[in-house]
């Protein structure tokens, strides 16, 4: 009988939802065990609940939005995000048909990449990044340049790596802003320097701000697509977080500035986006009611909320154990721990988070997940209640007392 395997598409396609320490916390869940997840930014497991308009606006549209929508979604749905872009976001010119809604974010991420590489092209991704810009790159047959972020300046983007990183085949430069797994918000001189090298060297920014309404400490969220209006650009955003609806994969996709030099690129966008006829309609149909309550997770982030107090609890104790550092978080719901290597002998950051996994039932992500090369860093999703980020950091805390690897 012929055998099959995975295409060969797939062969340097990494994505870390699946591997080791998930088939070793799978297997331990069906043993009967009780595994606290501290390794993925979804809200519902925690308490978090989607806000009322929200049902309300998806309940009431069911029935009138059955059938395809536009390729691209549904006009009001459209308009909402074009007026939000326009008058909260202040960039210039959008219009309902810059705009691509998509099942989540992660669609329309892949669907980006598939449009504009061909074998061999080069796209710019920060390390550490959300591992699913790699991938999709990959993916589409491009091959991903990964430049630092730097943990001593706030984990931000280290400028003059990204220029010395860009070569003739580089077609694309990936933000993540706010960042995931790290928690840093980009200041607009930032923006602007990064802007600047897209602008002297041709190639298009995407911005991932998928968190751009999850900012604490009363600080704002800049665009870069605001800022620099002269050059093509892409920004990314949805609701999974920020309205707490991560199951409902709602998310959309802008293009911004100027695009007399990609119509090319953007007929590619329009055939896949055809290609998968549309995005989940019901969906489709709450972002207007959404983006009337953009400031629906505001009291969460301020002092006293339940988002802002879990990360003060949880970067105070990271901070707190010996042999462990960490940078505050400015955003979203991650923080980005940095261990002593040598003090705990860790080599391989992937058998770290397996061994804590066996011995005190919590599961995180390593660094090497989100392509992070030394191995001494580690992502903490903190969106459980306070008592049980306390018991985390306290598990962790006499796990590394005595924690060496061989």
């Amino acid at each position: 009988m012929k055998s099959f395997n995975k295409s060969h598409k797939l062969d340097n396609v990494c994505y870390d939802i699946r591997g080791p320490v998930m088939d070793e916390a799978n297997r331990m869940i069906a043993q009967g065990e009780k595994i606290l997840k501290l390794n993925i930014g979804n809200p519902a497991p925690f308490g978090f609940r989607a806000p009322d308009a929200i049902i309300r606006a998806m309940s009431d549209n069911l029935t009138s939005t059955e059938g395809y929508s536009d390729s691209k979604g549904l006009l009001p749905a459209r308009q909402a995000i074009a007026d939000y872009c326009v008058n909260v976001k202040h960039i210039a010119g959008v219009t309902p048909d810059d705009i691509y809604t998509g099942n989540g974010v992660s669609e329309l991420i892949t669907m980006s990449m598939q449009s504009l590489l061909d074998s061999g092209d080069e796209v710019l991704v920060p390390a550490p990044d959300y591992p699913l810009w790699t991938a999709s790159v990959t993916l589409a047959g491009g091959k991903a340049v990964h430049y630092i972020c730097d943990e001593s300046a706030d984990w931000y983007p280290d400028v003059d790596d990204i220029r010395s990183k860009i070569t003739p085949r580089t077609k694309g430069l990936v933000i993540i802003n706010p960042n995931n797994p790290t928690g840093a918000l980009y200041p607009r001189e930032l923006l602007e320097e990064i802007a600047q090298i897209a602008r002297e060297n041709g190639i298009i920014v995407y911005s991932d701000e998928i968190y751009d309404r999850l900012v604490m400490d009363g600080l704002e969220h800049t665009s870069i697509s605001a800022i620099a209006p002269d050059i093509f650009s892409v920004t990314f955003n949805g609701l999974s977080k920020s309205h707490l609806i991560a199951g409902y994969r709602c998310g959309w996709m802008t293009l911004c500035g100027e695009k007399s030099h990609v119509r090319g690129y953007i007929e590619g966008l329009n055939l896949l986006s055809s290609m998968r006829l549309c995005s989940n309609a019901p969906a489709q149909s709450l972002i207007p009611t959404a983006l009337e309550n953009a400031d629906t997770s505001k009291e969460l982030l301020a002092p006293g909320g339940r988002i802002y107090e879990q990360r003060e609890l949880i970067y105070n104790a990271i901070n707190d154990i010996p042999g462990m550092s960490a940078v505050k978080p400015k955003a979203a719901f991650y923080i980005f721990p940095k261990m002593d290597i040598r003090k705990f002998n860790i080599t391989d950051d992937e058998k770290f988070v397996l061994d804590f996994l066996r011995e005190k039932k919590i599961l995180l992500t390593h660094g090497g997940g989100f392509h992070w090369e030394t191995p001494d860093h580690f992502r903490i999703v903190y969106l459980p209640q306070l008592d049980e980020l306390k018991y985390a950091a306290d598990s962790l805390r006499d796990f590394l007392a005595d924690y060496r690897q061989n």
